[in-house]
This record gives C-alpha cells, sequence and structure tokens, in this order.
C-alpha cells in the first residue's frame, strides 16, 4: 500500500492557490448600481399586486430608487474602492491587483451623471404613462440605468460588454412601448437591429484582444499589448478597432449615428432624452475605458480614426439640424436628435487629444458630459410641456410661448444658449472652451478649427428657435386636427413633476453658470 504524503509546502501552496482564485468583493461598492437593480425587481413584483388605480405608486417607488442610489455614492466620494479582484498571483503580472469594478472618481461622475439622468427622465415620465404599461415602463427604465451606472465602474471587457447590453436591452422595449403605435414599433425595430449588428462587431473585437493578450482586465490588456510579438500585431489592430465600433454605435458617431432621428422621434418623449444623455454617457464612458485604458499601445490606431470621426459626427449633425423644417410635425425632437449627434462630435475631441498627449483631457470630456445632460435634459423637458398642448411638436408649435408661459420659454431660451455656448450660458461656453483647448493642446489645431466652424453653423438652428420663442404668437387660425376635433387649449396645467424637472435642470444650468470652475474640477479624472 502506498502512503500518500502532503508536507506542509504543498499545503501552502494549495492555500495560496486558491486564495488567488477567491475574489474580494466590496458590497459598499457595487451598492450604487444594485439599490437599482433590486428596485427593479421590487417594481416588477409588486406591479403585480397593485390595482389599476395604485399604479402610481411604482412611479414613486421609482424615483425613491433613484434618490437612494445617487446618496450611496456620497461614502464613496473618495474614489479609492475597488471590488472583485484576483490579486498578483493570479494575474501572473506580478505587479498589482486586477479587479472588474473600481469606484475611482470616473466612475463616480459618470454614476451620478446616469442615476441623475434617470431620475429627471423619471420625473419626466410621471404625467407621461397614462397610455403605457406602467409596471413595464418603470421596470425597464430601473433595469437600463443600472447597467448604466455599472458601466464606468467596470473594469474588465466582460463586464463592459454584459452592462452595455443590460443597459441597452431595456431601452429597445422603452424605444417601442407604446403599444399600437407604427412609427415607436418601427423606432425599436431600427434601434435593435442596429445595436445588434454593432454588437456582434465588438464581441469580434473583444474576442480578437483576448486571443492576442490572453486577458480580459483592462490594465492588464494595457500591459500585454504594449509588447505583443509580431505575427498577433494584425490581429490585434483589428481587436482594436472592431472593439471601438460597438462604443461608436452608443455615442451616435457617424457614420453609425442613422438610429438616432428615427428613434427620438418614435419614442416617447422622456426615453428620448434618456437616450439622448443617459445612453451617451454609457457610449462615452464606454469608449474612454476601452482606447484611454485598455488600447494606450495603439493610440497611434485610434487617435487619428476618432478626430476623423469627430470630424463627421458634428458636421454631419450640424448640418443635418441646420436643414430642418420648422413646421414639419415633430421638428423640435428631430432637431434636437440632430444636435444630439453634433454635440457627439464635440465630445469625441478630447478623447481623440488624449492620444496625443496625456489622458488629462478626458477630464474636458467628463465637463461637456455634465453640461450637455443639464441643459438638454432640460430642453426634452420643455418639449415635453410643450408636447402637452401640441402633440405635433414642431418649432412652430413654439412661437409666443413667452406670452403663455413666460418661465418656460425664459428656461428653454437659456438651455438654448447653453447648447450654443453663447452667453448667459456660461456653462456652455465655458465646456466649448475646454474642448477648444483639448484639441490645441494635444496639436490638433486643425481638429479646433473644424469645430470652431461647425459652432458657428449651430449658433443659426439655436439662436433661430430662441428667437421665436419671444416672438409675437401666430393670428389666431389654430389648425384643425384631421379627425375633426376642436383645437387643444392653448394653455393647461402642468404636472408637479414636470415642474419639478424644468425646475431642476435650470437651476443646475444658473448655478454652473455662475462657477463653471467648479465642473471641470469636479470631473478632473484621473485614469492611472
Amino acid at each position: 500500500m502506498t502512503t500518500a504524503v502532503v508536507t506542509p509546502d504543498l499545503v501552502t501552496t494549495a492555500a495560496e492557490s486558491t486564495t488567488s482564485l477567491i475574489q474580494s468583493v466590496d458590497w459598499l461598492a457595487i451598492a450604487p448600481p444594485v439599490v437599482v437593480a433590486a428596485m427593479a425587481l421590487i417594481v416588477l413584483v409588486t406591479d403585480l399586486f397593485l390595482p389599476e388605480r395604485r399604479k402610481p405608486l411604482l412611479g414613486a417607488l421609482t424615483i425613491t430608487g433613484l434618490v437612494a442610489a445617487l446618496a450611496l455614492l456620497v461614502p464613496l466620494r473618495d474614489g479609492d474602492r475597488s471590488t472583485f479582484c484576483l490579486n498578483a498571483a493570479a494575474t501572473g503580472s506580478g505587479s498589482a491587483d486586477a479587479c472588474s469594478y473600481t469606484a475611482d472618481h470616473f466612475a463616480l461622475v459618470i454614476q451620478a451623471l446616469v442615476l441623475g439622468g434617470a431620475l429627471l427622465t423619471a420625473l419626466l415620465s410621471l404625467g407621461d404613462t397614462r397610455k403605457l404599461p406602467a409596471g413595464e415602463f418603470w421596470f425597464l427604465l430601473l433595469s437600463s440605468a443600472s447597467g448604466a451606472a455599472l458601466l464606468p465602474a467596470a473594469r474588465d471587457l466582460a463586464t463592459l460588454v454584459v452592462a452595455l447590453e443590460v443597459a441597452s436591452l431595456p431601452a429597445f422595449a422603452l424605444v417601442g412601448i407604446k403599444r399600437g403605435d407604427r412609427r415607436s414599433s418601427e423606432a425599436a425595430l431600427k434601434f435593435f437591429l442596429s445595436s445588434v449588428v454593432a454588437t456582434a462587431v465588438m464581441l469580434l473585437g473583444v474576442s480578437f484582444v483576448y486571443a492576442t493578450t490572453g486577458t480580459l482586465h483592462l490594465t492588464e490588456i494595457a500591459a500585454r499589448l504594449d509588447d505583443v510579438p509580431g505575427q498577433l500585431d494584425t490581429l490585434a489592430k483589428a481587436g482594436v478597432a472592431l472593439t471601438l465600433v460597438g462604443f461608436a454605435f452608443k455615442t451616435a458617431a457617424a457614420p453609425f449615428h442613422f438610429w438616432v432621428p428615427d428613434t427620438y422621434i418614435g419614442a416617447p418623449l422622456p426615453i428620448a432624452a434618456y437616450l439622448s444623455v443617459v445612453g451617451k454617457a454609457v457610449g462615452f464612458s464606454g469608449l474612454i475605458l476601452v482606447t484611454v485604458v485598455a488600447f494606450p499601445a495603439y493610440a497611434d490606431v485610434w487617435g487619428p480614426a476618432l478626430a476623423v470621426i469627430a470630424v463627421l459626427t458634428m458636421t454631419i449633425g450640424n448640418v443635418a439640424a441646420l436643414r430642418q423644417n420648422a413646421g414639419r410635425a415633430r421638428s423640435a425632437v428631430r432637431l434636437l436628435a440632430w444636435s444630439s449627434v453634433a454635440q457627439a462630435g464635440y465630445l469625441l475631441v478630447p478623447i481623440a487629444a488624449a492620444a496625443y498627449s496625456s489622458d488629462e483631457h478626458i477630464g474636458s470630456t467628463v465637463a461637456y458630459a455634465l453640461m450637455y445632460a443639464v441643459v438638454n435634459l432640460g430642453a426634452f423637458a420643455v418639449a415635453a410641456l410643450v408636447a402637452r398642448t401640441s402633440p405635433g411638436n414642431r418649432i412652430t408649435d413654439y412661437r409666443g410661448l413667452y406670452a403663455t408661459r413666460p418661465l418656460a420659454a425664459l428656461a428653454m431660451a437659456f438651455f438654448l444658449l447653453c447648447l450654443a455656448g453663447l452667453p448667459p450660458g456660461i456653462i456652455g461656453l465655458f465646456a466649448k472652451v475646454t474642448v477648444f483647448s483639448a484639441a490645441v493642446d494635444a496639436g490638433l489645431g486643425w481638429l479646433a478649427v473644424v469645430m470652431a466652424v461647425n459652432v458657428v453653423i449651430a449658433l443659426y438652428y439655436y439662436l433661430q428657435w430662441t428667437a421665436t420663442l419671444f416672438r409675437a404668437p401666430a393670428a389666431a387660425r389654430d389648425e384643425t386636427p384631421a379627425d375633426g376635433s376642436a383645437p387643444a387649449p392653448t394653455r393647461h396645467g402642468a404636472p408637479a413633476s414636470l415642474t419639478v424637472a424644468i425646475t431642476l435642470t435650470a437651476v443646475a444650468g444658473v448655478v454652473l453658470s455662475g462657477a463653471p470652475q467648479t465642473v471641470l474640477r469636479f470631473a478632473a479624472v484621473n485614469l492611472f
């Protein structure tokens, strides 16, 4: 009989091996997205037992969950927590632990933007879900928000892809949630098909990157791409390029922007606002992580590509917005859609600049995103208010808004001037200056010139819409709807939640315009 002898060295080695494979879990670090996901499940189950007259309670639960998630960001404000980590022995790097979730300052800023955007979307939706399935609507909104809150903290490609899809899949259903509406169904189908193709391409790129490096953690990928064998260099470059395609789609960057106008028009107005802000935050945070953190070794590949894409995106968006017919049905939403495409081009500039200098320019993108989120949500909130009396939501419907709703008209004028980068919207001007500076500091003077030309183009349609707000109302010849019913009254009382949403965004815009440097200081993140 042979007796197996277990030596102390073997026991120690086995214990170290087991320890190296055990991932740490910091429950406070992951609390914000977990709370939102848990509230989504609570809303889904509660909906089964609520009578129809009690359905508004679901909206209150949604807002409570989002406020709680925002409050849980406060204990994390130091930005020094990581979880789901493998130590150096498991990674084989011999340097530092590789973590799948990191609650650093970058993640916290984007999570605040995402959760704040979802909260304002919920406020816009409280008075707009009368004809929608309330339980499904709130569940899908919270589910999407949980994925969007997870993504900026993800530090491996698998978690990034999962978070991206968790944020995106409920959004498809939200776009098409208006039952019996052909336009809504068509928008959801276009959004879904184009997004699925982009995701498939991105997954192919991720597989190439994994085949080249043998790891999915972003910091490990960056280290191993510095020394790729010659025979794998082409595979690595293809993986980098294909991975960027998926995130370029989410940011509505040209030539992956074609889904935006039809999707915004077909979706319920609060969901269009959600996609324009939260959807962009998801795309840009993912794009920043894979370029600046995972692929710095291939900056010569993605840097010039993003610079060209930025030029195409801002130019196509501004020219298309310039060509909008003010009397066309839903022209207001269509113009905001094309405006969001152009704004995506501006947001791409500092990321492209990071390829030529340092990652400090990423703070310019984050600052611009914060400004854009506040004022764009405010513009959509006023659009939702106008849509209550003018369902066609034409730009011409805003004529004389100052005579009927002076405060709403002033707020809308402020939001449009911020988007244009003109006083008194100092925060918009400040954000554009920081983006200009990023391009110039990186030696991309030609990109700064192209951006300047596009900013001038955008002034025309922003100022034209602003002037419409203060023109004398058109002669009393309200068009009779096609069904022969009487035209809607000129004014209705606005829901309290809608008034709160407009007030919050206006106050935030004014405060930030008074202290614009606060935004850049708040958004000054370092990803290394």
